[in-house]
């Protein structure tokens, strides 16, 4: 609880509000893309806020490339971030919440 989640794309934050072919789950941290455009091809970055360690975090650039080929692979394309249910800190400690992106 308290933890929200932003995109950037290229060092920009993603701005979702008119988009409809983009999303951010705030649950899970999940970015989707749907009908991925030649001009989405970029660096995305996650960056997680928690409002009671008044902290942000980034995680390293995750580059997104199109396949000339068109061939899938074993995974639909999709960047995503898994977190455990509950991370436990004591107070004072760092912790470390990873991002990464699965895909072809």
């Amino acid at each position: 609880p308290g933890l929200s989640y932003t995109w950037l794309f290229n060092n920009n934050t993603l701005d979702l509000r008119e988009d409809s072919r983009r999303f951010v789950s705030q649950a899970t941290g999940n970015l989707y893309l749907a009908k991925v455009e030649p001009w989405d091809v970029g660096n995305y970055t996650c960056a997680v806020s928690s409002t009671q360690a008044q902290r942000q975090v980034w995680g390293p650039p995750t580059a997104l490339t199109l396949r000339g080929d068109g061939v899938m692979g074993e995974y639909e394309p999709k960047i995503e971030v898994r977190f455990p249910e509950t991370t436990y800190a004591a107070k004072g400690s760092s912790v470390r919440l990873e991002c990464f992106a699965l895909g072809k």
